[in-house]
């Protein structure tokens, strides 16, 4: 078979020729893959040689490249444009791949050279990045078995692989859920309230399926603001109960067995290293480093939040019962409700702002912005493949005009594409290696009468992908192991999240947010309302924050054993952060794709973990100015380029020039004064 997979790509920049690529071409690659990482593998362990960094730990670096370039082509298009044949495919490389990573990390032998090398290396005469990625690697494979014996190592083979399809599974299920819905309205009055363009596409799905009216999904640009302006009660309802369903319904497609088992095999796997609990075992590589620290963090953050949004639910049900005619609020009443009392509180229309942000302006806006800060400059090349006729490909070039990086863009919603926004890689960064980035979002689509114009939110998430982005085309590390966001997991949000700062300040909103009739700049009375609207239900939104971090920390910290019905477990720890009632036949856990599916598990709390580190970062922005040649240069050179070289509160401290302060999130948020 002619497989494109089995050699290094003859393209520019060695770009992925998508066209090329079928589901077919995986297995037999990777096999070959595998089975040449593994003799590289074993050259490394049977030289004689004395161990040494250069002979062993250096020479491992460059062992599996095109292993490491298949799998992320196949699990990145499995989240962005899979199908039946992808999913099976995936399915069929998981095993492979887990049993390849723990005959690495299980190899006797080699751990033998990597621990020769870690305790007998005179590190003074490695440089910083060596010393991590040292230490790295031994605990790669310290942490990940190689101090067991023979039965428990198996017995650990066994977890992981068992761990893989299940996650693969899980996320199966959610898009499955997700695609099998549809909410059909042939009544205009049933669709009263809701924004011109979302009727549009809804009438466009509609016309797509042969159908009449107007058909509406589970994807985030219809789920959320149908949610937020459809005046109909009972649909808001049903398209809301519709969505908690997700992996939680009577059909195959139920998550709740696949997460007991999920629960007990990471417990049983951290046992099995000597942790007690899988928190204990992800946190002692994290920032906060303990359960204790993040459970006194989060509860920290709970009790200054708390009265704050007591205050605000309570605003909601006074405004809900005098001016909607609602006694009782209901969750499927909340984002309306919050949209009315934003209108009246700050005479603030999301639908007013829309019309000045078309995404083709707001991506050129940040592209500018990127110009700036970093030098960057960004030129689409159309004759670059992309997987799907909607994902552009842009060359990057830093402020010499050399080639730094390419970067896929994928904006809106389809079949084969799961929810949400991410960033991703396809090639990492390394010495003589520049990297390939993607953003993956789920944008509003264009309609025959209008562009792509974003909310507001949708904004501040594409300034926050590309923040990710930043950190992945800026990396300039020696290894790819540590470059871009291969960081600490609770550090990887700060370039993301500082990156949405911009997204309020005057100085940068007038380079992106025109109108897209008109071309008239964003009025500074808009201006002023967005940044009040920052502190809108500050105390509500960072509850609904704290809620997933507990649910997460409690599925994975000290008391899981516990645990024996999902429902009825998350009922109770979401208690204290929600005012609304319970619903039975809804769950949240069933789609917390983010730590049952992605690499969140026992790290959810890093989202406010990294607003304290990008509220305090920012401030030196706002005290210098938000395009400081110097501050940015220091970003760059002291965080975004250094990856995971060195301990994160180091590279911070650097930046900063202290350690952060917790009190800027709260100033920012007004949760404090």
């Amino acid at each position: 078979m002619d497989n494109p997979l089995l050699e290094v790509f003859n393209t520019p920049y060695q770009s992925i020729p998508f066209s090329t690529i079928q589901p077919e071409h995986f297995i037999p690659a990777l096999k070959e893959n595998i089975k040449n990482a593994l003799k590289a593998i074993d050259k490394v362990v049977r030289q004689t040689d004395a161990p040494t960094f250069e002979n062993t730990i250096e020479a491992l670096q460059d062992t599996g490249e095109l292993l490491e370039r298949n799998s992320a082509i196949l699990f990145n298009l499995n989240s962005a444009e899979t199908s039946h044949a992808i999913q099976a495919t995936t399915q069929q490389a998981s095993p492979l791949l887990t049993q390849f990573q723990n005959d690495v990390r299980l190899n006797q032998a080699l751990f033998e050279r990597i621990k020769m090398i870690y305790q007998n290396q005179d590190l003074e005469n490695l440089s910083a990045e060596k010393q991590t990625l040292l230490e790295k690697e031994y605990k790669g494979f310290s942490r990940n078995g190689a101090l067991l014996n023979d039965d428990e190592k198996e017995l650990l083979r066994e977890i992981d692989t068992e761990k893989a399809q299940l996650s693969l599974t899980f996320g199966e299920n959610v898009l499955a859920d997700t695609n099998a819905f549809e909410l059909h309205i042939t009544q205009e009055k049933d669709i009263e309230g809701l924004p011109d363009q979302v009727k549009e596409m809804a009438a466009e799905t509609a016309q797509s399926k042969e159908k009449e009216g107007w058909v509406f999904s589970l994807d985030y640009p219809i789920f959320v603001p149908f949610m937020t302006y459809a005046k109909n009660r009972e649909l808001r309802k049903e398209m809301s109960l519709a969505f908690g369903r997700r992996g939680f319904q009577d059909n195959d497609n139920n998550n709740t067995a696949i997460i007991l088992r999920l629960v007990e095999l990471r417990k049983k796997r951290a046992e099995l290293l000597g942790y007690d609990s899988h928190a204990a075992y992800v946190l002692e590589e994290r920032m906060a480093s303990s359960e204790e620290n993040v459970k006194n963090f989060l509860e920290d953050l709970f009790q200054k939040a708390h009265p704050a949004a007591e205050l605000e639910w309570k605003a909601m049900e006074d405004f809900a019962e005098q001016n909607l005619g609602l006694n009782t609020l209901e969750k499927w009443d909340s984002a309306y409700v919050s949209e009315k009392l934003k209108q009246a509180q700050l005479e603030l229309k999301e639908q007013q702002l829309k019309p000045y942000f078309p995404l083709e302006k707001v991506q050129a806006g940040v592209f500018d912005i990127a110009g700036r800060l970093y030098g960057l400059h960004f030129e689409k090349n159309e004759a670059l493949e992309g997987y799907h006729p909607e994902v552009e490909v842009y060359e990057v070039f830093n402020r010499e005009g050399d080639f730094h990086a390419l970067l896929y863009t994928d904006f809106f919603p389809r079949t084969g594409k799961r929810n949400g926004a991410w960033m991703t890689s396809y090639r990492g960064q390394k010495k003589g290696q520049r990297p390939h980035i993607s953003i993956v979002c789920n944008f509003s689509k264009s309609t025959t009468s209008t562009p792509s114009l974003l909310t507001f939110q949708e904004v501040t998430t594409l300034f926050h992908e590309f923040g990710h982005a930043l950190h992945g085309m800026l990396a300039n590390t020696t290894y790819s192991g540590l470059s871009g966001t291969n960081v600490y997991w609770d550090f990887v949000e700060l370039p993301s999240q500082i990156m949405e700062n911009w997204c309020y300040e005057k100085e940068a909103l007038e380079l992106f947010a025109r109108h897209y009739q008109t071309n008239e700049v964003i009025p500074m009375e808009y201006i002023d309302k967005i940044k009040k609207a920052a502190h809108f239900q500050q105390g509500l939104l960072t509850l609904r924050q704290l809620g997933f971090s507990f649910l997460d920390l409690s599925y994975h910290g000290s008391e899981t054993a516990a645990i024996q019905n999902i429902k009825s477990h998350e009922s109770v720890i979401l208690d204290r952060v929600q005012f609304f009632g319970d619903y039975p036949e809804n769950s949240i856990s069933t789609a917390f794709s983010h730590i049952f599916q992605g690499g969140y598990s026992a790290g959810y709390y890093s989202y406010k973990w990294a607003e304290v580190l990008d509220a305090d970062a920012f401030e030196l922005f706002l005290k210098k100015g938000i395009f400081d040649a110097e501050t940015s240069k220091s970003f760059e050179e002291n965080i975004l380029s250094k990856g995971g070289t060195e301990h994160p509160m180091t590279l911070y401290k650097r930046f900063r020039g202290k350690a952060p302060d917790p009190e800027a999130l709260l100033k920012r948020a007004g949760l404090v004064n």
